[in-house]
């Protein structure tokens, strides 16, 4: 015994001296080092700064701030989506933590006489391309998988939302980085989004190959292709891959090279104009046989006005069969601050405004609305409906329910939960067999939610849902109806 305490004495001492020796080389590395000023002042105390600052958006998300305080996603957001996912009541009690007077809150208009549940019925598939693609889409799920790029996010997760995605009836969005074997192995339905890379159907000089083009086509499970010309989080800039992520895979995937950052052009170089928007739409189409769309942000809007406009002097065929409507405050695994936080109008304000321009030009039933960017609860699905959405994709609101954590280290590829990294020891945490369950719970929680907001409103279903059925508060602490300060043109899809 004597022995053992002696031992223990010993490396007591030991670990001390240690310890000491650190501080002290610690203290002349910062006594003497140039680039700081509070660890050249404050030799190793100074370096708790830096500690306690990275630590502090944790401690703030687990100790400090009230469920619905944080950003982008409160607690109130989250925990919803991780008792959806995990197949739990979602039911709360004794009142809401929701403040109801900030501006832009929605409030949904109760009939006094709601739909009866014997009487209501889910939402209807729709088609997409009908008269323009030879093989048109006739898309069964109201709400979907919005695109994250497999490269972007980790092989298990790319797995569980694949089958998640066949299991709930919704489809898929590849993301602008390709067509990996792990969207296929689901057997859900899958978008295919052309980024301006062209990743996957790329040439060895970056440009389109309809070769390429038509092997993705050739997959029964790929029901449309979507041209990607911004992004909600980073209008303006291409996709960001760090270097750390393009592994060979990923590299052969997309066509590239492996172990290089990859990042893609800010816009497509070879449209320059809504005449080569359209006929870059027409040409996919026609070597696709499959309804193709594309995806913006909007900030300047003149634009699609024009774009209706040349649509129809050359005939609606020639429409793009969907547009999807990413807002400004959408989210991506990295991009620059000033983008992220300014630039590109938010979803409230540009959903409406496509709707209405679309209406207008007497393209309601030719063009396809889809609705991206910070819908993940649903409340912001009902609203979204409400504004004319036909569709509503969410991708965040997926990573929940694939368990993540908000840890907002998506680019370093240090995802603690497995979903935005590829180092082995961090995604064997994520199983694709359980996680597929909890993306296809998510799913069908949120129809039935979004359900009941309809029966409550009055109708049979959430695509009767008009802008008459919500109101937002204003800035003089009044709710006015959406259709009062948005007035609706023409005669809403069905």
């Amino acid at each position: 015994m004597t022995a053992i305490l002696d031992g223990l004495t010993s490396l007591f001492i030991f670990a001390v001296g240690l310890t000491v020796l650190a501080i002290i080389v610690l203290f002349f590395i910062d006594r003497y080092q140039t680039s700081d000023a509070i660890r050249r002042n404050y030799p190793v105390i100074g370096r708790m700064r830096y500690i306690l600052s990275d630590l502090g958006e944790f401690f703030r998300q687990y100790f400090f701030a009230m469920d619905r305080e944080e950003m982008p996603f409160n607690r109130a957001q989250r925990d919803w989506v991780y008792d959806a996912a995990k197949g739990e009541s979602t039911n709360v009690a004794f009142g809401s933590t929701r403040n109801l007077e900030p501006v832009g809150t929605p409030i949904f208009v109760n009939c006094p006489w709601p739909m009866l549940e014997r009487d209501a019925v889910k939402a209807p598939p729709m088609r997409i391309g009908d008269g323009a693609a030879r093989i048109p889409y006739d898309a069964p799920s109201l709400f979907n998988i919005s695109g994250m790029s497999y490269g972007a996010i980790s092989t298990p997760a790319t797995k569980a939302l694949s089958r998640g995605a066949a299991m709930a009836g919704c489809w898929m969005n590849t993301g602008e980085g390709g067509l990996a074997p792990y969207h296929l192995e689901g057997g859900c339905d899958i978008v295919f989004q052309i980024g301006t890379a062209k990743y996957g159907v790329r040439d060895d000089d970056g440009n389109l190959s309809d070769e390429k083009l038509r092997d993705i086509a050739a997959h029964e499970q790929v029901r449309m292709f979507e041209l990607k010309l911004s992004q909600g989080a980073k209008p303006g800039k291409g996709g960001i891959l760090p270097a750390a992520k393009v592994n060979a895979e990923i590299a052969k995937i997309r066509g590239i090279p492996e172990g290089e950052a990859s990042i893609s052009p800010n816009r497509h170089p070879e449209i320059d104009s809504n005449s080569d928007l359209l006929d870059m739409l027409a040409h996919i189409r026609e070597v696709t046989g499959k309804p193709v769309g594309f995806k913006t942000v909007i900030g300047a809007y003149g634009w699609l006005e024009d774009l209706f406009e040349e649509i129809n002097r050359r005939g609606k065929e020639s429409a793009p069969d969907f547009i999807t409507v990413d807002g400004g405050d959408g989210g991506t695994g990295a991009a620059p601050l000033p983008l992220i936080d300014n630039v590109g109008l938010t979803l409230r304000e540009a959903l409406p405004m496509l709707v209405d321009i679309r209406d207008r030009a007497g393209l309601t039933d030719r063009i396809r609305i889809v609705a991206s960017g910070k819908l993940v609860t649903p409340v912001e699905v009902a609203w979204a409906i409400c504004a004319g959405a036909d569709f509503i994709n969410s991708a965040r609101g997926f990573m929940f329910a694939l368990g993540c954590i908000q840890a907002m280290k998506c680019n370093k590829n240090t995802c603690p939960t497995g979903i935005t990294t590829h180092d082995p020891s961090l995604q064997r945490g994520l199983d694709p067999a359980d996680k597929a369950v909890k993306v296809a719970h998510f799913v069908e929680q949120m129809r039935e939610e979004v359900g009941i907001i309809a029966h409550s409103v009055g109708v049979r279903n959430p695509r009767k849902m008009k802008r008459y059925h919500v109101r937002l508060v204003c800035a003089d602490g009044r709710s006015r109806p959406l259709d009062e300060l948005y007035p609706a043109v023409g005669v809403q899809p069905n």
